[in-house]
């Protein structure tokens, strides 16, 4: 199964992606994030960077649903994410070759509205 390590070589072999300095993980392509580290938060306390979980771009409201209702003991979502089209991925439960194919389809949405406009 897939791990911090896993997204961080993924994402750096992605043309134009950029590692963002954070307390976990967190990836650009033309300024627009397309994978980071969770930051949990809970209620009275302190947010919690998570590195076995990664939010992931998904690009629309369709894709994230088809996701959350396909496979949700591998995707979530929270509050602070839910009016966003992001998922939550749980690293420990997502094979490495998966986890490459939904990075690389993060940068490219990405990528792709960078030529847009």
């Amino acid at each position: 199964m897939a791990g911090e390590q896993d997204v961080r070589r993924i994402a750096l072999g992605l043309d134009g992606a950029a590692e963002n300095p954070s307390d976990g993980f967190d990836f650009r392509v033309r300024g627009r994030g397309f994978v980071w580290s969770w930051p949990e938060r809970v209620p009275g306390r302190r947010r919690v960077i998570r590195t076995d979980v990664a939010v992931l771009y998904v690009g629309d409201e369709a894709e994230k649903q088809a996701l959350l209702l396909g496979e949700p003991e591998l995707f979530f979502t929270d509050p602070g994410h839910a009016p966003w089209p992001l998922v939550l991925v749980r690293l420990e439960r997502v094979g490495v070759d998966r986890l490459a194919e939904l990075v690389g389809d993060a940068w490219r949405m990405r990528v792709d509205e960078g030529g847009q406009g």
